[in-house]
């Protein structure tokens, strides 16, 4: 998959460094993953949620972090729309960020 923003996950990990290890991982695994579907994404990230608009849910450093994408499948893109805080995810309207 092609991941756009790949800076926001650095510049995110810079301010917060426990979050880092896991951030990389979510990048290495999607970079390499090759998803055509909702079902595809879960064989990597068994706690992915889908939220609608083409946006999903990534829980990342067990649960301490949210990032939300949207993909487009039928272009291999996935675009980093939100990094944050459980907390900050809460405040958030998630399938429209």
């Amino acid at each position: 998959m092609r991941i756009i923003a790949r800076s926001k996950i650095i510049e995110y990990y810079t301010k917060h460094p426990d979050a880092e290890t896991a951030l990389e991982d979510w990048y290495k695994k999607t970079a390499n993953a090759e998803w055509y579907c909702f079902d595809d994404i879960k064989k990597s990230f068994r706690t992915v949620d889908a939220v609608g608009n083409q946006h999903y849910v990534f829980n990342i450093r067990g649960n301490n972090y949210r990032l939300i994408v949207v993909i487009k499948f039928t272009i291999g893109l996935v675009l980093i729309r939100f990094i944050g805080t459980h907390s900050e995810y809460d405040t958030i309207d998630a399938k429209n960020i």
